[in-house]
């Protein structure tokens, strides 16, 4: 493998950050690969469900398309629960940093705020506020954060629900996960309809 001359930044060429470059956006190429196969890796996460945390995703991302949810909405139902086992304390902001490069702002908003929106199904029943959702009442997204959370998340725990496989999935995954980063284009391209 070809390898940069300086062991310290200040010292590289031209020629060091072009190599440096080229082997970079080869490996951004790679990230849908890499996504499906952290994906895969949640089938041995956290337990106590009746279902896996990779099936819980893939059930999170079947309702979503079958509320007829566009793909940006599906791929981050997929993967919103992907930080669980680097990022378990903030898993969703986690998820957030990963899809916010290749979807519009709202989709990367439910996302990152979804751990705290969750806790309105569950936290009361730990003594703890289930309403910390309220903070953001007046947010732009929301309903979509709630109805990302109704519809689709907390929900998705059903072993008897019709989930689709992984492999389903794969395409638009790597839709996705092969735009341009932070290009608007095909963002504007999406019917822009709220979640439900």
């Amino acid at each position: 493998m070809e390898r940069v001359q300086f062991t310290a930044m200040i010292d590289g060429s031209p020629d060091d950050y072009r190599l440096l470059e080229e082997m970079e956006q080869q490996h951004v190429e790679g990230l849908p690969e890499r996504i499906l196969s952290a994906l895969t890796s949640l089938e041995n996460g956290i337990g106590g469900y009746q279902v896996t945390r990779l099936e819980h995703s893939l059930q999170t991302a079947s309702r979503a398309e079958d509320d007829g949810a566009d793909i940006e909405w599906v791929v981050a139902a997929l993967i919103h629960d992907l930080g669980d086992d680097l990022a378990p304390l903030n898993h969703a902001q986690f998820a957030a940093a990963v899809i916010r490069p290749y979807v519009r702002a709202e989709v990367t908003w439910a996302v990152e705020h979804h751990g705290l929106f969750q806790r309105f199904y569950y936290a009361h029943h730990l003594g703890q506020d289930r309403n910390g959702r309220a903070l953001y009442q007046d947010h732009p997204y929301y309903d979509a954060c709630v109805n990302f959370c109704e519809r689709w998340d907390q929900a998705s725990f059903d072993p008897s629900y019709p989930t689709r496989p992984l492999n389903h999935f794969a395409p638009k995954v790597l839709e996705v996960f092969s735009r341009p980063p932070f290009d608007a284009g095909p963002v504007a391209d999406l019917d822009s309809k709220p979640v439900c």
